[in-house]
C-alpha cells in the first residue's frame, strides 16, 4: 500500500517530511513493514503552495485500516492545524493506486481538491481532509507519481521542543562533505557567495538535509557532518533536481503559474532595475518574452548581461504575471558585435563626425562626406553553454548542471536542430 500526506506544516513549524519520518518509524513498531520513503516536490509556482511544497508518500505492507488510523491519529498530534493555510490531506491506497498523470499536473500545473477525491475513489482509496482538505491535492499526487528520474534526500531532524533555538551543525564538515562528494551531492553549501544551503532558517524540525543522485552518496555525505545530537534521520527519494516541474513551451503561448522551456532570439539589451534585478527580452517572430534574473541569483544576472541583441538561448524558468523567471538558461549562439561607428575621412585619416539626422558623416577639416558608417565586429567573452542560478537561488526541482546538460523537450531539440549537435 502507498501513504500519502500533504499540508501538515505552516511558517511557523512542524514539516510534512518530518511527520512522514516519525509515521514510518510508528508503522513499523506496530508491525507494519516500510519499504519506501518519497518525497514529491509540486508546482512551484502555484499560489497555494506550502513552504517547499513538499508532500510524502509511504510505501508498506499490511493492513490498509490500520496504517489509515495510525496516520490520521498522527496528523491529528503533529500538525500545525491552528494555522489557517495548513490544511491537511491523508490518503492511503491499496493494489490500484491514482493515475500519474494527477501527479504529473500536480507537479507542472493546477489540481483541484474535487479532482483529488474524484482519483481516491476511481482508486479505492481511503482518504481524509482536514479544514479545506486542501492537502489531499498533495497526498494523491504523492502517491500517484511514477518517477521516471529520481534523487535522493537524507533529511537529518531536531527534537520538536528546540524549534525556537539555533541549530547547530559544523560549517567545515558541511563544506568537507560537499568537497568529497560533489558533484554526486549538490546544495550543501554555496562557495561562491560564503552561503550555507543545506540548514534551514525555519522554525521547523529540519537540522539538515543532503541531496545527491542515490542513497549511497548522500549517506556518505551525512556521515561526514558534526552537528547537535539528532532526534530522528530519514532518507527519501524524490524528483528534486529533476526539472519534472519544467514543460516544453513557445512564446505567446505561456500558462501563468507554469513553469517552462522555451527558445527565443534576443531582441533587446539587457536592463538593470531597482535592486539589481535584471530583465531582457526573447522573441519568436513578432512574439516577445521578458526574461527576469532578480538580485538573489547573485552572479547568474552577469551571463544575462551579457546578452545582445541577435543571440539565440534556450530559457528555462516559472512564469507568473507575463515574465519568465529564470532558473537557467543555455546559449545557443552569441554571435560577434556588429558596432556601427563614424568613418575616417580618406584625405585627412581623421574620424569623421555626424552631419545630422540621416544626413550621413562630414569631415570637419576637408568637408568630404560619407554616407554609411564604418563596421566593425567585437569577440564576445559570453561562451555558448549552460548556465544556471547558484546552490542558494535554485529551487528544489530545478536540476543542477552537476548532473549533465538537462534534456531536452523534442519542440526545443526541432528548433535548434542546426545548433543541437554540441549540446
Amino acid at each position: 500500500m502507498w501513504i500519502g500526506i500533504d499540508d501538515t506544516d505552516s511558517p511557523e513549524g512542524m514539516c510534512t517530511t518530518y511527520l512522514g519520518a516519525v509515521l514510518a518509524r510508528r508503522l513499523e513498531a506496530s508491525g507494519i513493514p516500510v519499504h519506501s520513503l518519497r518525497l514529491i516536490r509540486l508546482n512551484p509556482t502555484i499560489i497555494w503552495k506550502t513552504r517547499g511544497n513538499a508532500a510524502i508518500a509511504i510505501g508498506a505492507g499490511g493492513d490498509p485500516d490500520t496504517a489509515f488510523s495510525i496516520a490520521e491519529s498522527l496528523i491529528e498530534e503533529l500538525a500545525d492545524l491552528g494555522c489557517e493555510r495548513t490544511n491537511p490531506g491523508l490518503v492511503v491506497c491499496g493494489d490500484r493506486r491514482p493515475p500519474a498523470a494527477f501527479a504529473e499536473e500536480a507537479i507542472t500545473g493546477f489540481c483541484t481538491i474535487e479532482g483529488a477525491i474524484d482519483a481516491c475513489i476511481e482508486a479505492g482509496a481511503r482518504y481524509r481532509g482536514w479544514k479545506n482538505g486542501r492537502g489531499l491535492i498533495g497526498a494523491v499526487a504523492a502517491v500517484a507519481a511514477e518517477l521516471d528520474d529520481s534523487t535522493s534526500e537524507y533529511l537529518v531532524y531536531r527534537d520538536v521542543g528546540r524549534r525556537e533555538r539555533e541549530r547547530v551543525v559544523d560549517r567545515k564538515t558541511l563544506t568537507t562533505a560537499e568537497e568529497m562528494t560533489h558533484p554526486h551531492t549538490w546544495d550543501t553549501v554555496d562557495a561562491a557567495n560564503n552561503v550555507v544551503v543545506c540548514v534551514p532558517h525555519t522554525p521547523d524540525p529540519v537540522l539538515f538535509g543532503i541531496r545527491g543522485e542515490n542513497p549511497v552518496w548522500v549517506s556518505l555525505a551525512r556521515n561526514l557532518i558534526e552537528s547537535e545530537d539528532p532526534a530522528i534521520e530519514a532518507l527519501f527519494e524524490t524528483n528534486q533536481g529533476t526539472d519534472a516541474h519544467l514543460l516544453p513551451g513557445m512564446i505567446g503561448s505561456l500558462e501563468d503559474g507554469r513553469s517552462y522551456i522555451v527558445v527565443g532570439t534576443v531582441s533587446t539589451h539587457p536592463a538593470t532595475g531597482i535592486g539589481g534585478h535584471v530583465s531582457v527580452r526573447i522573441s519568436d517572430r513578432d512574439l516577445h518574452l521578458t526574461c527576469m534574473a532578480y538580485e538573489p541569483v547573485k552572479g547568474f544576472r552577469e551571463i544575462i548581461r551579457a546578452l545582445a541583441p541577435g543571440d539565440r538561448i534556450v530559457a528555462c524558468g516559472s512564469y507568473r504575471n507575463n515574465t519568465l523567471n529564470l532558473e537557467k538558461c543555455c546559449i545557443l549562439d552569441a554571435p560577434p558585435l556588429r558596432i556601427a561607428e563614424a568613418p575616417i575621412c580618406p584625405e585627412c585619416a581623421r574620424k569623421m563626425t555626424s552631419a545630422g539626422t540621416r544626413k550621413g558623416y562630414k569631415c570637419r577639416r576637408c568637408g568630404k562626406r560619407e554616407e554609411d558608417p564604418a563596421v566593425r565586429f567585437e569577440e564576445r567573452h559570453l561562451v555558448p553553454g549552460w548556465y544556471e542560478v547558484p546552490p542558494s537561488a535554485r529551487r528544489h526541482l530545478a536540476r543542477p548542471l552537476c548532473r549533465g546538460s538537462p534534456p531536452l523537450p523534442d519542440n526545443v531539440v526541432n528548433l535548434i536542430s542546426d545548433q543541437v549537435d554540441w549540446l
